[in-house]
């Protein structure tokens, strides 16, 4: 694997400023594991997460439930290591290359994408490998 080496803060913060962050000051981020290019999750990041983010190779996104920022897997243990980080042509949707450690999904599985329409229905395109009660505790999102 890839380690992350953290730019100069000039340009972490040049980077960011080419971040067209939305009225509630977010930004859309999807993660995607580097070497497979399967594409792990959506998120959100604001100005904070993502500086902490490309300052420590840690991916930090924030919770819009708990209005927070979260270090992926500071619950589960299951962590997002950075490679590299991608802007769009608009500048309002990163796209992050990382190394995930375990299970993205808080569900159990390795993509929160599991969910496929078919010509015969919906249908889940994997299992989970290992149970939310185990990575939190809880179910994470009674529903």
């Amino acid at each position: 694997m890839t380690s992350y080496t953290p730019p100069s803060e000039k340009d972490i913060n040049q980077f960011i400023d080419m971040v067209s962050f939305n009225a509630d000051g977010l930004a859309s981020a999807i993660a995607q594991q580097h070497d497979t290019k399967k594409i792990l999750m959506q998120a959100w990041v604001n100005r904070d997460s993502l500086y902490k983010t490309l300052a420590t190779g840690q991916v930090c996104y924030f919770s819009r439930s708990r209005q927070k920022l979260w270090t992926k897997g500071e619950t589960s243990g299951q962590t997002q290591e950075l490679i590299e980080a991608r802007l769009d042509c608009d500048g309002d949707s990163l796209l992050l290359l990382v190394h995930q450690n375990g299970v993205a999904c808080h569900t159990g599985r390795t993509t929160c994408f599991f969910n496929a329409l078919t010509p015969e229905g919906i249908i889940h395109t994997e299992e989970p490998l290992i149970s939310p009660e185990k990575l939190y505790g809880h179910h994470p999102h009674p529903k």
